[in-house]
């Protein structure tokens, strides 16, 4: 019974967002209402120097944005929370998709001023091909923004979703009075100066009382009345089933900055949102509820304290429950592991624990045993559907600046790797290492990490690829094969895994090639 019962109360969600909508700034505000933290860090504000809890990169911090997802844990209401804040550059998408991977529903922070933007479109599009349970959280309605209506008209049009609007404004930007909320039926005012403060929340069963009208003034009654009789007609009433399945998602608006909106959004949530669900397995599904224990790896962050040089790999718990100093399998290695510190987390303070339980994210130090999408059962052979390593977009050369480091520099970028922030190949023909990435800012970061956590130094060089192939020939020993690695050599790499990799210039040689040589396969993505 106590598995089934701290299954129940385990809600694990990650925050996504285009970046600057908010994402981080609401994933404090939770934390505050959970009781995590006492005061919510300014985040980005250059008059308090104090930076998110979720941002403990030094260069996030430096730069106000988040380049890594982190993890943090707190209690509400009985319930445990896990939150995964993600971020939102496209340039660490791929770190975004994994995570995707280990959550049971998001919250998706769209803003007032801007609307759907870009990024926000393609997040909510890998969530919807595998149906995670989306709400939608519109923020910073204390500034000028767009109109409710056409906000949750472009939310269904763009991010193809199906609104039901369980909060709405009362009025906008400088008219700004506060929100109806639609799910608990009350009124919460909204007090420009309460940074730390909660709402006044005034219960309103009938919004044809008179009361209304001394809380916000005529007009804003007669306003609110008709657009919340218009949400109602227009939009489906709310249903859990089909919030569950992917298939309606709440609306709920506030301002993340000002703590408003967002003790509704927590309280609708932790009643709505499912407990961990099932995961898809090559060879079975996995139930929660199951006795023995199975978690994969979905992320793995070297150097989260610089002073140890640590490296943790982060464990999605699928089924059973993880024990401490107990030995389970790794299987992919096939060799039995056993982990004497696994840790909690609140960002990047942690506490070991002894017991954690399917939906809990648990960080295990690593030696560098563990890769992405690894799995670690009580003896079964199982392997959970990953994300592949997609191809990258951009490519350099990376070069030594100090000789007297390359110990450093190896081992640095050999970390950073299998961290998955970008991939590495090295050429067949002269060794010289490629590094790959999903966006340009990666390599910024991966020379300030290398510098700031491994002392060593690297510049790079512009180096004209179009795509990464995977190679995948029918057979190694036929002539066209050989006559392929000898013509190409130039072109040809191998990736960390050591599996070959045909670095195409240009999309033309790429289609002249497997033209060329019809026996040997190219895959733009590493699982094949």
């Amino acid at each position: 019974m106590k598995l089934k019962e701290e299954i129940n109360r385990r809600r694990t969600f990650g925050v996504i967002a285009h970046p600057d909508a908010g994402k981080t700034t609401l994933t404090e505000k939770l934390l505050l209402f959970g009781g995590a933290i006492q005061e919510a860090g300014a985040v980005k504000s250059n008059k308090v120097k104090k930076s998110a809890t979720s941002d403990f990169m030094e260069i996030e911090r430096q730069r106000g944005i988040s380049v890594a997802t982190s993890v943090l844990s707190f209690n509400y209401k009985e319930l445990k929370i896990n939150i995964l804040d993600t971020p939102g550059h496209k340039d660490f998408a791929e770190d975004t998709y994994r995570t995707l991977t280990a959550v049971d529903s998001v919250i998706v922070v769209i803003d007032v001023a801007k609307g759907v933007e870009e990024q926000t479109e393609k997040l909510v599009e890998v969530c919807r091909m595998r149906n995670i349970p989306i709400i939608v959280f519109v923020n910073k309605l204390d500034r000028e923004g767009r109109d409710a209506f056409d906000l949750l008209d472009e939310i269904e049009q763009k991010l193809k979703l199906t609104a039901c609007p369980l909060s709405y404004p009362i009025g906008m930007g400088y008219e700004f009075q506060g929100i109806y909320n639609i799910w608990e039926k009350n009124v919460n005012l909204f007090k420009e100066d309460s940074r730390k403060n909660i709402e006044d929340t005034i219960e309103i069963d009938d919004l044809n009382t008179p009361e209304l009208e001394d809380l916000i003034g005529t007009k804003a009654a007669e306003n609110l009345r008709e657009e919340v009789e218009l949400v109602e007609g227009v939009y489906p009433k709310f249903d859990r089933e089909a919030y569950i399945k992917g298939e309606l998602q709440p609306v709920f608006f506030g301002s993340a900055l000002y703590n408003f909106g967002v003790r509704e959004l927590l309280d609708c949530f932790v009643e709505i949102a499912p407990p961990p669900m099932p995961k898809e397995g090559d060879e079975r599904i996995v139930k929660p509820e199951e006795e023995d224990f199975t978690g994969f790896v979905f992320k793995i962050h070297a150097n989260m304290d610089p002073r140890h040089r640590d490296r943790l790999a982060f464990v999605k718990i699928v089924s059973g429950k993880f024990e401490r100093n107990i030995p389970y399998l790794h299987v992919r290695q096939d060799k039995k592991l056993k982990f004497s510190s696994p840790n909690a987390f609140f960002a990047d303070k942690k506490a070991v624990v002894d017991v954690s339980y399917p939906g809990d994210i648990v960080g295990l130090h690593d030696t560098g045993n563990f890769k992405i999408g690894d799995t670690l059962t009580e003896g079964e052979k199982i392997n959970f559907k990953g994300i592949p390593s997609f191809s990258p977009e951009h490519f350099r050369y990376i070069n030594n600046d100090d000789p007297m480091k390359s110990k450093q520099l190896n081992k640095g970028i050999t970390q950073l790797m299998d961290e998955g922030v970008a991939q590495l190949f090295t050429l067949e023909m002269n060794g010289r290492k490629v590094i790959g990435t999903v966006g340009a800012l990666q390599y910024e970061v991966i020379q300030y990490r290398l510098e700031h956590e491994y002392g060593a130094k690297c510049s790079y060089e512009p180096l004209n690829v179009h795509k990464a192939c995977w190679v995948d020939p029918e057979d190694e020993d036929n002539e066209e094969f050989k006559e392929f690695k000898r013509v190409k050599q130039k072109f040809l790499a191998h990736d960390k895994e050591g599996q070959l990799v045909f670095l195409a210039d240009s999309a033309f040689s790429l289609q002249m090639t497997e033209q060329k040589y019809p026996s040997v396969k190219f895959h733009i993505t590493s699982e094949f």
